[in-house]
C-alpha cells in the first residue's frame, strides 16, 4: 500500500466516523438511523463514481457548455468539434504565432487570409513579398503571400502555414483550404464542424 493509498484510507475512515458520530449523537430510532446511513452511503457512492469518471464528466460538461455558449469544443487527441454559430457560420478561436485570432472557416477560400492588423500583431512581415491577385467574394484584390510560423486551432497545429495578407480583407480572417487540406479529415455533421489532424 502506497502513501497515497494510506492517506485515502485514513480520509475515508475519518469521513465515516464523522457521519456515524453525527447520526448516533442525535439518538434517532433505528429505522431513521438506517435510512440516514443509506442516504450517506448513496451520496458517497455518487461522489466516488463522479471522481472515477471525472474526465468523462468534464468532457460532457465542456460539450454542454460549448453548445449553450457557441464556443468550440476540444475532444481527445487532435480532434476539434466546432458548433455552428447563430449566423450560420463556423468560427474558431486560434493563435497565429501565439496571438489570439478569431477565424471564419471558409472552405471556399483557397488560402488562409489574414487582416493587415493581425499580421502586424503576429509579427508577420507582408511587405517583403511580391503581391498576388486573389479572387474574393467582393472581387479581385492584391494580397501578399506569407508564411505563418505556427497556426494553432485548439489542439491542431500547423507550422509554416500558407496565408495571404491584405488591407482589403478588413477585420475578417479566413481559415481556408490551405489549412483544411493539410488535415487528416474535416467534415460537417449537422450543425457541427469536425476537424481532425
Amino acid at each position: 500500500m502506497t502513501g497515497d493509498d494510506t492517506a485515502r484510507l485514513v480520509a475515508a475512515g475519518l469521513m465515516i466516523v464523522l457521519v456515524a458520530s453525527s447520526l448516533f449523537g442525535r439518538q434517532l430510532k433505528l429505522g431513521e438511523t438506517l435510512r440516514m446511513v443509506l442516504i450517506w452511503v448513496a451520496l458517497f457512492a455518487i461522489v466516488f463514481v463522479l471522481f472515477l469518471f471525472r474526465d468523462e464528466v468534464r468532457a460532457v460538461w465542456s460539450r454542454v457548455k460549448a453548445e449553450v455558449s457557441g464556443q468550440q469544443i476540444e475532444a481527445g487527441g487532435r480532434i476539434l468539434r466546432v458548433p455552428m454559430r447563430e449566423d450560420g457560420h463556423f468560427w474558431v478561436d486560434a493563435t497565429v504565432n501565439g496571438k489570439q485570432v478569431e477565424f471564419l472557416v471558409d472552405s471556399g477560400a483557397t488560402t488562409t487570409a489574414l487582416s493587415l492588423t493581425v499580421a502586424r500583431s503576429a509579427g508577420i512581415d507582408s511587405t517583403t513579398r511580391m503581391p498576388i491577385t486573389v479572387e474574393t467574394a467582393n472581387g479581385s484584390v492584391e494580397a501578399a503571400p506569407v508564411r505563418i510560423e505556427e497556426l494553432a486551432v485548439g489542439p491542431i497545429r500547423q507550422s509554416n502555414a500558407r496565408a495571404v495578407v491584405s488591407a482589403s480583407f478588413g477585420d475578417v480572417n479566413l481559415l481556408g483550404m490551405s489549412f483544411l487540406s493539410e488535415l487528416k479529415s474535416w467534415k460537417v455533421e449537422g450543425r457541427t464542424l469536425i476537424l481532425e489532424q
